[in-house]
């Protein structure tokens, strides 16, 4: 397995859904196919609704986890560009 790190970081805790996800969006518009977004968010809507939003629309997470390192109720969300589902290279 590759040690894959992001290619771009977003951080969308100041924003409410949906603009949390049309960010992301536009973020993931901007690199690679295959390569990886950082996305940090708030815990509860924004933590839901990025992931979701991000698989329904033909992307990949591959991380979603607590990150208190960034803050009190902050999540790491790693989402790759368009990945085909059968891409289980990741954990």
């Amino acid at each position: 397995m590759s040690a894959r790190v992001p290619s771009a970081r977003i951080d969308v805790r100041s924003h409410t859904c949906p603009v949390t996800w049309v960010k992301a969006r536009i973020a993931l518009s901007r690199i690679g196919e295959g390569e990886v977004l950082e996305v940090l968010l708030r815990d509860g809507e924004p933590r839901e609704n990025v992931p979701r939003s991000a698989e329904e629309d033909g992307h990949r997470v591959v991380r979603l986890e607590p990150a208190p390192e960034e803050g009190a109720g902050t999540w790491r969300a790693w989402l790759v560009r368009g990945a085909p589902a059968e891409d289980r290279t990741w954990p």
